[in-house]
């Protein structure tokens, strides 16, 4: 009996596991974002196909804006600074560091706030916009929709390129 208690004390629950795949799923995205970044000049970021069409640079200072405002606001009590109309507007170019360097410092205090979620603080209830998630609603849907403009931007990379974005290159799948 002693042994079987080790055992279960030993495993992780089920919202430990939640934060570290959102923390793994949003690090994979982030790491894509930057892959991206860097084999687009400026004028490819900011391209946009057309008028219903977003580009790269957009996407990522709405990604920013997201994640700011649902992760470390929300969740993290940090103030809320988004102008969300604005990461849409933006026509640029703003220099690709500027990018990178905006998403490594939303996504490290991201990162640093779901890791130390308590429970509480997981099950309770917010404002956002004019939802009223969980906190565990707030992190299914910041990975979600992190993942889906991720998608976006690597669409737009290899339309610009005709290039293989390598995300599995190394990889026996």
């Amino acid at each position: 009996m002693a042994r079987a208690s080790a055992f279960f004390g030993m495993m992780k629950t089920a919202i430990e596991l939640l934060k570290e795949e959102a923390i793994q799923h949003l690090a994979e995205g982030r790491g894509r974002l930057v892959h991206c970044l860097a084999l687009l000049n400026e004028q490819q970021i900011w391209h946009r196909p057309n008028d219903q069409v977003v580009s790269v640079g957009n996407l990522v200072l709405h990604l920013c804006g997201n994640v700011d405002q649902w992760v470390n606001h929300t969740l993290g009590g940090d103030p809320n600074t988004r102008q969300r109309q604005a990461e849409f507007d933006t026509t640029g170019p703003l220099p690709t560091n500027k990018l990178t360097d905006q998403l490594a410092r939303v996504m490290d205090r991201a990162i640093h706030v779901i890791g130390t979620l308590t429970d509480t603080r997981l099950v309770a209830t917010y404002n956002v916009q004019v939802f009223r998630p969980s906190g565990v609603g707030i992190l299914v849907h910041v990975t979600e929709h992190f993942s889906y403009h991720v998608g976006q931007v690597t669409l737009h990379t290899k339309l610009l390129l005709n290039v293989d974005t390598g995300y599995y290159a190394g990889h026996r799948l």
